[in-house]
């Protein structure tokens, strides 16, 4: 097949190269010169996705993925068309579809008969039959179902294992026709291989969900439950501190009974998804009480953390404090919604000097995000861990001169490297002051 995949982000160059390597010939279609000459040349444009530099590099001197800026040149051969353009929402938890709608026009500008177009970008429910079916056919002048089919398919990996997630988890389909969705259901059989998951109800491998909207749902509704699920695990946490319980053998205990999955508790919920999309199913359904509470829950956990280092420090004010990880989670350089900006503004609204760390960016990339960079051996009088890289697991106190206080905000410290600094957790008793 000829595929064109719209958005070279870190889903869909892996998606791209996944394509590719079934011999399929792709083209990637983005909007940044830069992504562009650097994944023409073989050359991620980003860093920490597992098997995708070498997989870039053979796809690409095999010819069988290539870039441009242009959709005049990557869509009118394409007999299939997959987007992953960003999706966002504004501070009102509105859908800011912009990105979307300019990728849309583009396409059905250059579209041309016999096309399956499949959006892979998480979408409110609804959105491919009420804006992209009449938005295709408005600037190409064809007709979805009769000149070209429409799908859903949302992509449900995590960045840094892509590759591995689309061996693991069944592929969604939801087409607004029978015909749409035997294509979309052949595509994708054609693209991907998959995992046996002999703890599925039937084998893994492309589903289809009927419509659209059921797709759509699929993926808010899974995502959603993680955030709610993480919200309980925070209540229960905050609960434990006020009867002095450490939470995280009770959460064990709890889950050793098959009924029961709940999360970990920590200070912040990041990334592109969990704390956004569950405001996507809200802008369908904003009478959903417990996803509202949800959300609003994971929000005031930075805020939470940081009155917890508080207390077992005393006043933060002129206190130099080193938040651990300006990334929203280990092992990945992205800070989209990262817990950090609001931790460093609980404790800059305290009158605390705030430094930050982060393996994965240099003191310049912190800088620009606008931190003053710490780095390792510096003095702080108090820590923060907020992303849990994997390297913050062999730091000790003498790594943060001068430290007596660390809140572990991801429950994954070992106390004694710190000692004599006092080191408290979320969801755990203050440990009584020497």
């Amino acid at each position: 097949m000829n595929i064109t995949v719209v958005g070279l982000g870190k889903i869909g160059l892996p998606l791209a190269v996944q394509y590719a390597s079934r011999g399929h010939r792709v083209t990637g279609l983005d909007v940044a010169p830069r992504v562009v000459d650097l994944v023409a040349a073989g050359v991620a444009p980003f860093p920490g996705e597992a098997g995708l530099d070498g997989a870039l590099r053979d796809v690409v001197a095999r010819d069988l993925l290539t870039a441009t800026t242009q959709a005049s040149v990557a869509v009118p051969d394409a007999e299939v068309v997959v987007l992953v353009v960003p999706l966002v929402v504004d501070d009102e938890a509105r859908p800011d579809f912009r990105h979307l709608d300019a990728a849309t026009r583009s396409v059905a500008e250059n579209l041309r008969p016999g096309t399956l177009v499949v959006y892979e970008t998480t979408l409110p429910v609804g959105t491919t039959r009420s804006r992209w079916r009449p938005m295709l056919e408005r600037h190409s002048g064809l007709v979805e179902g009769r000149d070209f089919s429409l799908a859903f398919s949302p992509e449900r990996v995590l960045t840094g294992r892509v590759f591995a997630d689309l061996r693991r988890y069944p592929k969604l389909v939801g087409a607004l026709d029978e015909a749409g969705a035997a294509r979309a259901v052949d595509f994708y059989e054609r693209v991907l291989d998959f995992d046996e998951r002999p703890d599925l109800d039937r084998p893994n491998g492309v589903w289809d969900l009927g419509s659209p909207e059921g797709a759509e749902l699929a993926k808010l509704a899974e995502t959603t439950y993680r955030d709610v699920n993480i919200a309980l695990a925070n209540e229960f946490a905050r609960h434990a501190e006020t009867v002095g319980v450490d939470i995280a053998p009770v959460i064990a205990a709890c889950n050793s009974q098959p009924f029961s999955h709940i999360h970990s508790p920590g200070i912040a919920v990041g990334g592109h998804c969990i704390p956004v999309y569950p405001r996507l199913y809200l802008w369908n359904d904003p009478e959903a009480s417990v996803v509202q509470a949800a959300r609003a829950r994971n929000a005031a956990m930075p805020e939470h953390a940081v009155a917890r280092l508080e207390s077992v420090h005393d006043d933060l004010g002129g206190a130099t404090v080193v938040v651990l990880g300006a990334a929203y989670r280990g092992g990945v350089k992205e800070t989209a919604f990262s817990g950090v900006f609001d931790t460093v503004r609980a404790l800059r609204e305290r009158g605390a000097t705030v430094v930050v760390h982060d393996p994965l960016y240099s003191d310049d990339e912190l800088s620009d995000l606008g931190f003053a960079p710490f780095r390792r051996g510096d003095r702080a009088h108090a820590a923060v861990l907020q992303a849990d890289h994997a390297e913050y697991a062999d730091w000790t106190a003498a790594d943060v001169p001068g430290v007596r206080s660390v809140l572990d905000g991801r429950g994954v410290l070992d106390p004694d490297r710190w000692a004599p600094a006092r080191v408290t957790r979320i969801g755990t008793p203050l440990a009584p002051r020497p």
